[in-house]
């Protein structure tokens, strides 16, 4: 292979691994706090999203780890309404 052809090889890999890297990154523009009231305990969580909506729903997922046990408890605390949402 000449040098001519390993260069041209190697710009396009590199630039496949960019393009790849880069589309894959989300953009973060909201960051809300949310705090769950859930088995008698209370938990904040911070997240980020594109959207007031998926920060929302990442923080309660996040919030509700620690005050849940097993799966379906999990699915109960990420279906209630928060005790507050604060998103910037």
């Amino acid at each position: 292979m000449s040098r001519k052809s390993s260069f041209v090889l190697t710009a396009l890999v590199l630039g496949a691994m960019g393009y790849i890297v880069y589309g894959s990154m989300a953009r973060v523009e909201k960051t809300c706090e949310v705090c769950v009231e859930f088995n008698g305990a209370r938990r904040c969580a911070r997240a980020a999203g594109a959207t007031d909506q998926e920060a929302t729903s990442a923080a309660q997922t996040t919030a509700c780890g620690p005050v849940a046990n097993g799966m379906s408890e999990s699915i109960r605390c990420q279906n209630i309404t928060p005790a507050s949402v604060t998103c910037t």
